[in-house]
């Protein structure tokens, strides 16, 4: 049954006289309290932090002495006390509230400031399951929760960052803060333990393979406010989850402005599909446009791969994110600046490579200082009106598929790595998908169609564009072989794909009309594999 408020009106301002700090992350707190107690501010504590404020000469009270119950089973039980949320959680101006302060003894606590347990970073530097679940902070939250609830005279504070707002309030009048002021920080207290929450439930989930648990929470902390959207006329903001994958998220950035809603939506999808080749086996360049890669290659050097990469598509290549799977070196840096590029992400960068890209101020530069691993497991969720949809991440690797040759002739050693190379961009690319591809560097790129046929036939189009636009005789189409990421529904798109000079396919199969394609490729002397895997992307 739900609870009926009293409707007490919350007061404007509320004196802070009493304080309860307890923090793990001790980051200012001396000099909060240093304030606080200047004001007079009475000061409660809890173990560490009592033991840090009273090392720095400050009076401060031990909870332990206003419970009268010391902290016991390793701290786990210190705080979960009525003396504790009966100060908390007292309405003020509510005449039966006030009477069982005063029968029991209890202090009102006008201020708190609390933050938790590091949960998140145990988890990702992935400490073992007893560890973890000991990092699971209890009395944090339920503080943290009172005083939130009770924002109409409790001020909760549990982010560091948010210290010299609270002691600006203060001093401005009189050791008050506003209800204004108590609402807002209220309001980040619930959204800190509800995303400290998320990370839990999910560790949990994780670590116990519940692939579909009955509730599903996503969180993260902000890092930052972005000027708009997908579009201006849309607000954003840019948040973390804590997963500890390098790459956009967790990248350093170097040199140029703020990215942009949709530079970082690019340049996650350029460096989740760069990682998809190995550096210790070739530098591996990706140009990436509204989420799609426009050019691809592998080359002796960076720079050649890069190259290589803009051939396939230098138009669409304009005002795109390029990344990297090797440091940036010098000589690719002299090729990137040639063209107008939007951003640019790489493990590392040389000083050299830094001098070079200096000269274009707004061109953005990102470290990921690794690159992700396109293996590990990991959650991707997307909205729907009124729902969450939440999947794994799409870890499917061709070098672990058990490629099936289908038709009479089997694909040569060259097509059979076109092939592998050209389903590794497949999966990175927006249903349907169709990549030609050739001596690892893709030859024609067809995204995002509602026919395959269509997706065969604009990336033979790029192809033929690319090849008058590099004086070559004819497209890298002719002698390709082509990738489709999920099968081909009728034979119609694999002959599109034979017209534009395809000697080899790799698809998933699983079609009716398998034998259909089969017989199709078979009577142009086409080789074909099936992976057995789809990479649908939308």
């Amino acid at each position: 049954m739900a609870v009926v408020s009293k409707k007490i009106p919350a007061p404007d301002k509320v004196k802070i006289r009493t304080a309860l700090l307890s923090v793990s992350d001790k980051t200012d707190i001396i000099e909060l309290a240093t304030v606080l107690s200047k004001l007079g501010v009475k000061l409660l504590s809890t173990g560490g932090t009592a033991k840090a404020i009273a090392e720095a000469g400050l009076p401060v009270t031990d909870v332990s002495d206003v419970t009268n119950f010391p902290e016991i089973m390793d701290g786990r039980v210190k705080t979960l006390h009525p003396s504790v949320h009966g100060g908390l959680l007292a309405i003020r101006d509510d005449a039966d509230h006030v009477e069982a302060m005063k029968a029991h003894g209890i202090e009102a606590i006008d201020l708190s400031v609390i933050n938790l347990y590091p949960f998140e970073e145990v988890r990702a530097k992935g400490g073992d399951y007893p560890t973890t679940v000991e990092n699971i902070d209890i009395g944090g939250p339920a503080m943290i929760r009172a005083s939130a609830k009770n924002h109409a005279y409790v001020t909760v504070v549990t982010d560091p960052s948010d210290y010299p707002d609270l002691v600006e309030a203060l001093q401005a009048d009189d050791g008050q803060t506003s209800y204004t002021l108590r609402q807002r920080f209220a309001a980040k207290a619930y959204a800190r333990t509800a995303a400290y929450d998320a990370v839990i439930s999910n560790w949990f989930a994780e670590a116990l393979a519940i692939e579909t648990p009955d509730y599903r929470a996503i969180g993260g902390a902000l890092k930052e406010k972005m000027r708009y959207g997908e579009n201006p006329h849309q607000s954003a903001g840019f948040y973390l989850t804590g997963e500890k994958r390098p790459g956009v998220a967790t990248a350093t950035l170097l040199q140029g402005k703020q990215l942009s809603y949709n530079n970082i939506n690019d340049t996650d999808a350029a460096y989740e599909l760069v990682a998809e080749f190995l550096p210790e086996n070739a530098p591996a360049v990706a140009i990436i446009k509204h989420a799609n890669p426009c050019g691809v290659a592998t080359g002796p050097t960076l720079a050649e791969a890069y190259r290589r990469a803009l051939a396939c598509d230098s138009v669409s290549a304009f005002g795109g994110v390029i990344a990297l799977n090797r440091t940036l070196d010098a000589e690719t840096a002299e090729e990137i600046v040639k063209l107008f590029t939007e951003v640019i992400i790489a493990p590392d960068v040389t000083e050299e490579a830094k001098s070079i890209i200096a000269r274009k101020p707004n061109l953005r530069l990102l470290a990921a200082g690794g690159l992700p691993d396109p293996r590990a497991v990991g959650l991707t969720a997307k909205t729907v009106s009124g729902g969450l949809l939440v999947q794994s991440r799409d870890n499917g690797m061709v070098e672990d598929l058990d490629l099936k040759v289908v038709t009479k002739r089997a694909p040569t050693p060259q097509e059979l790595e076109d092939m592998k190379f050209a389903f590794k961009i497949a999966k990175h690319v927006k249903s349907n998908a169709v990549i030609y591809a050739k001596d690892g560097q893709t030859a024609g790129i067809g995204a995002g169609q509602m026919s395959r046929v269509d997706s065969a036939r604009i990336a033979a189009q790029k192809a033929e564009d690319a090849a008058k636009a590099l004086g070559l005789a004819e497209p890298l189409t002719r002698g390709s072989a082509v990738a489709s990421e999920a099968f081909y529904p009728f034979a119609d798109g694999l002959l599109a794909a034979i017209a534009a000079g395809a000697t080899a396919v790799i698809q998933p199969g699983g079609s009716m009309r398998d034998q259909e394609v089969i017989d199709a490729a078979n009577a142009h002397n086409v080789a074909m594999v099936f992976t057995g895997m789809r990479h649908f992307r939308h």
